[in-house]
């Protein structure tokens, strides 16, 4: 039986049904015996089925098939059965067990660094369990391929770990050729992150803000770059002996802003001195009381939105030093988020940043987002709830220079 034969027997419309019945038998290494059934068949599909059995079409509301029927037919044309018939419709046809077989080898291949990794640290039993629970490794790496390479720098890093100290982009590069392979976000940042956790006898998933995470690389001896960690600063002194406190000076005099690293203030031995440091969350009121005041203008800090590591050591520098911190930020639900953590933490007095200030400032645009409690000043968000509207700091920007004209 040429194919073209073939084809005009089985490989038309009408009883592609029955083609793909029988595919999806060889693909799952099942018998070709027994009979397949079509509900509802049209006029066409009876009509193919009787004629390439020879018989008359079947009446009734379905088609009921003998396979075995069809593949003593195609055997005895010549085209070697029903099998034989279909794969040389569709080409070759995988087994799906053969295909599971091989997919399970391959996770099983895959998970072999992270079994040895864990093998000597009972401590993380729990966390492996875990591990199966929710299907991190597979949510992370879903292809077997990549999961393998997941795993295996899994194994390199834990090896490290705890460090007495290391810089995040060190570790990554030494244990994966890839400084970047441990940066936010990343799969093999999650999966470590999770494991640290469970060292420390935290809950595995943890929290997801950026301080957690610093905070959770810390307690296994990892630092994030000191260098790109920076807190903006105007008017800030500090012991001139020191090389931080050699930078605020000459800053100081030239009344212009300090950008420092995380590096330079972890390098700073003893608490710095002030009395009172404003605190605001835009860069725009620094660099006008730059402008404005220079050398004049008193110690400023910038929190430029959510707190980096730099500006919580800083604060705690200053908050060693006696100082008494001074806050203002935007009249948004965003903005009374980071006014709550420096509250929280830090402690401050607000400045221009209570209820009054709030009803007597000019509107910006319509309030969004969830509301907050704002505990300096718990009549605040009453007042912006009932307002609903947003007010950004450099609205605020001539009442916070005459402030800081005044010291």
């Amino acid at each position: 039986m040429t194919e073209e034969r073939l084809r005009r027997l089985i490989g038309g419309e009408p009883l592609a049904w029955l083609v793909e019945r029988v595919r999806q038998r060889i693909a799952k290494d099942a018998p070709l015996t027994g009979t397949v059934t079509l509900s509802a068949p049209t006029p066409e599909q009876r009509r193919a089925l009787a004629a390439l059995l020879g018989r008359r079409p079947a009446t009734g509301s379905s088609l009921t098939v003998n396979l075995r029927d069809v593949d003593e037919l195609l055997r005895t044309t010549g085209h070697g059965g029903l099998a034989a018939a279909v794969t040389a419709l569709n080409g070759p046809i995988p087994s799906l067990p053969d295909a599971r077989r091989r997919a399970g080898d391959a996770w099983t291949a895959a998970y072999r660094p992270l079994e040895d990794a864990v093998a000597s640290r009972p401590e993380l039993a729990s966390w492996r369990a875990w591990l199966d629970s929710t299907g991190l490794p597979r949510r992370l790496a879903p292809d077997p391929a990549d999961a393998a390479v997941l795993l295996s720098g899994f194994a390199a890093v834990l090896g490290r770990l705890p460090s007495p100290s290391i810089p995040l982009g060190r570790l990554a590069a030494e244990t994966c050729g890839d400084a970047h392979a441990l940066d936010e976000g990343r799969p093999l940042a999650t999966l470590t992150l999770s494991a640290i956790r469970a060292l420390t006898g935290r809950p595995f998933a943890g929290e997801t803000s950026a301080e957690s995470r610093r905070a959770t690389w810390a307690s296994a001896g990892v630092h994030l770059d000191e260098l790109s960690n920076t807190v903006l600063t105007l008017g800030l002194v500090a012991d001139p002996a020191t090389p931080l406190g050699a930078v605020l000076s000459g800053h100081k005099d030239a009344g212009e802003p300090a950008c420092l690293t995380l590096r330079q203030l972890r390098r700073h031995p003893v608490p710095i001195k002030a009395t009172r440091v404003h605190l605001c969350e835009n860069p725009v009121v620094v660099a006008a009381a730059a402008d404005d005041l220079g050398p004049d203008c008193p110690p400023l800090v910038c929190v430029g939105g959510q707190p980096s590591a730099a500006v919580w050591h800083l604060l705690s520098l200053l908050r060693a030093g006696g100082a008494t911190l001074l806050y203002h930020g935007d009249f948004d639900w965003g903005g009374v988020e980071i006014a709550t953590s420096l509250h929280t933490r830090v402690g401050f007095l607000p400045w221009r940043y209570t209820a009054a200030d709030y009803l007597a400032a000019p509107a910006s645009r319509p309030l969004s987002g969830r509301s907050r409690p704002t505990p300096w000043d718990p009549s605040l968000s009453a007042a912006m709830i009932n307002r609903a509207v947003r007010v950004e700091e450099e609205l605020l920007l001539d009442a916070l220079l005459t402030d800081l004209s005044a010291g």
